[in-house]
């Protein structure tokens, strides 16, 4: 199968925007469809790209080139761009596709990428793919247990399971965007998050599931053979996941409202006044109690406060931790922490964490910040101040940061808020300018006020070292022979 072979026939309506007759004629093994911004990992060497371009954005052509440049380097045979979404093809895409030298066929609107798909595997499999499309391709005793089973409410995982029983020993999974294996045949080894996102990277027969959510909870249909099942199967097999997928973000939904309800009542209990006898109130720690046990939370702990850039992708990452109980709340969540489990909860969603941030795009600058343990719900107003500052303080080299990992004091001022460093800097090196006065104080503290050293490393005098300092001091109002003053000193330059 090649895309001329596509491009003639007449009932898709394609139309070739840009292609040599040399790259038109390499040989289709597998067709994708994705709206990610950066596909390139879910990608494999011969596939048909499907896109729907809803990730374009107007005027944006670097996105456009990055998007194409992962086709290019996955070796994907062409692109197929949807012209619904915008009313045509982007001329930026156009321009992409020429530099990177992958063929670009528009798909116009009145064309399902369904019927691109059939019609790629249309030879593979002969006949059943040669049915008329009002006829199905699932058995119809299949399919009534399965519409049985959905409006029983069955999950996913008995549904693949009887979906695929007919087909035989096929190793099918419905995996999420961050490779968590929501459900498997029995045929289907177990796979970790990471060994999964790895396999569907390597290639196989992958299906978007339609429903709500969220670009980290999405649901695919994976195949690691592409060869294990007819397409149109697959297909049917999706839909019937599609309705499973509703219940299950109507479930989700109303978990998130109760979790943010317990994070409502933690958060109002910190702005409450504590007696002075007690840090905090009885009455308020019956309130968290109740709240936690409204949330589906076990009394006692441990637990955990964790907060998030993104509640979505705190969820789904906590979804990763088999049989924990949690809340998870708009951005904050609280975990309880078995103790006879032995898991290693933290360092599974570490592991986990980097995941998500491949989620097309959408995990740029992801950020998680931990609290201590708290031993019960006492416990929790402070491991929440604690996660909320370790947030504060992750950045791009650790973007999951522990409040226990804060060991030096310039990963302590991390975690102040922007806003107040820049004011506390202000007013401490404000009188110094930019120039060699904060070079030397800067060299100074560095080399452990040695005068000598700081001279050698300047290639100054020491006399010269010896006057900038006093400049320093005069200016700042510090004496650096104080460990108080040199103390703020630095911090006002980690702050700077």
């Amino acid at each position: 199968m090649h895309v001329l072979d596509l491009l003639q026939l007449d009932s898709l309506g394609l139309s070739l925007l840009w292609g040599e007759e040399t790259l038109l004629g390499q040989e289709v093994v597998g067709v994708t469809a994705t709206d990610l911004e950066e596909p390139g990992r879910f990608l494999g060497p011969g596939e048909l790209v499907l896109s729907g371009l809803v990730w374009w954005a107007e005027g944006d052509e670097a996105k456009a080139d990055r998007f194409v440049s992962a086709l290019a380097d996955a070796g994907a045979t062409a692109l197929l761009a949807g012209e619904e979404t915008h009313g045509t093809v982007p001329a930026a895409l156009v321009d992409a596709c020429r530099a990177h030298r992958v063929p670009l066929v528009a798909v116009p609107a009145r064309t399902s990428f369904r019927a691109v798909t059939e019609a790629v595997y249309l030879r593979q499999w002969g006949d059943l793919s040669r049915r008329p499309t009002r006829l199905f391709a699932l058995p119809e005793i299949v399919r009534g247990e399965l519409s049985r089973l959905v409006e029983e409410g069955a999950g996913p995982a008995e549904l693949l399971e009887r979906a695929c029983a007919h087909l035989g020993r096929v190793s099918c999974y419905l995996l999420t965007a961050a490779g968590r294996t929501v459900a498997r045949t029995p045929a289907a080894p177990a796979l970790t998050a990471v060994q999964a996102s790895a396999a569907v990277a390597r290639g196989g027969f992958r299906l978007h599931i339609e429903g709500a959510g969220s670009p980290y909870d999405a649901w695919q249909l994976f195949v690691p053979d592409p060869d294990a099942a007819p397409p149109r199967v697959l297909h049917e097999i999706a839909d019937v996941l599609a309705r499973c997928r509703e219940g299950q973000s109507r479930r989700h939904a109303a978990e998130r409202l109760a979790g943010q309800e317990l994070v409502g009542v933690l958060e109002s209990a910190q702005t409450l006044p504590a007696p002075r006898a007690a840090p905090a109130a009885p009455a308020d720690t019956g309130a968290l109690e109740e709240a936690l046990a409204v949330a589906g939370l076990p009394a006692g702990g441990p637990y955990r406060v964790l907060a998030a850039t993104s509640g979505d992708a705190l969820a789904e990452a906590l979804r990763h931790l088999d049989g924990a109980a949690y809340a998870v709340g708009r951005s904050v969540a609280v975990l309880h922490e078995d103790p006879a489990t032995g898991a290693d909860t933290v360092g599974l969603l570490r592991s986990v964490w980097p995941l998500l941030g491949q989620c097309g795009g959408a995990g740029a600058g992801l950020r998680l910040g931990v609290g201590a343990p708290a031993a019960g719900a006492e416990g929790l107003r402070g491991s929440l101040q604690q996660a909320r500052f370790a947030l504060t303080a992750a950045d791009d080299g650790c973007p999951v940061r522990e409040v226990e990992e804060l060991d030096t004091l310039g990963e302590l001022m991390g975690g102040v808020p922007t806003e107040v460093r820049s004011v506390f800097a202000a007013r401490i090196l404000g009188a110094l300018g930019d120039g060699m006065l904060r070079e030397t104080l800067e060299v100074f503290l560095a080399n452990n006020c040695s005068w000598a050293r700081t001279a050698e490393a300047l290639h100054l005098h020491v006399n010269t070292v010896h006057y900038r300092i006093e400049r320093v001091e005069l200016l700042t109002g510090r004496d650096l022979s104080r460990l108080d003053h040199k103390l703020d000193l630095y911090a006002a330059l980690r702050c700077g």
